[in-house]
């Protein structure tokens, strides 16, 4: 079993900024892709950044600029640096990761952390 657990949402002010975790545990034999998506109130869910073991990070548009994604192999970890939020930023967002275990490889989610942004 695996579980993947976000942290770091809150409450900002627009034009601050947030910092996202999410740890994975568990069967993991390795992780491939790491990403981030978020689900706005009313909308669909939708995609934020990716991160490949190795090579090149992907980013939604309304993330390019002002979000990175990051990661740490060592510890099974992706971060989301959320820079001059705005209030559309407003969503739960969820963590991914597809893993590698005994079973073959899955994609897992998070329980999603709570990011609003108001004044």
């Amino acid at each position: 079993q695996v579980q993947l657990v976000e942290s770091g949402g809150g409450l900002v002010q627009p034009g601050g900024s947030l910092r996202l975790s999410c740890a994975a545990s568990g069967s993991i034999s390795a992780i491939s892709r790491m990403g981030w998506w978020r689900q706005p109130p009313g909308k669909e869910r939708e995609p934020v950044a990716s991160v490949p073991t190795i090579g090149t990070t992907e980013y939604a548009d309304h993330a390019k600029g002002r979000f990175t994604i990051s990661r740490d192999n060592a510890k099974n970890t992706v971060y989301l640096q959320m820079n001059n939020l705005k209030p559309e930023d407003t969503a739960v967002y969820y963590c991914t990761s597809a893993v590698w275990t005994e079973r073959g490889l899955q994609d897992y989610w998070g329980q999603g952390t709570q990011v609003t942004v108001s004044s």
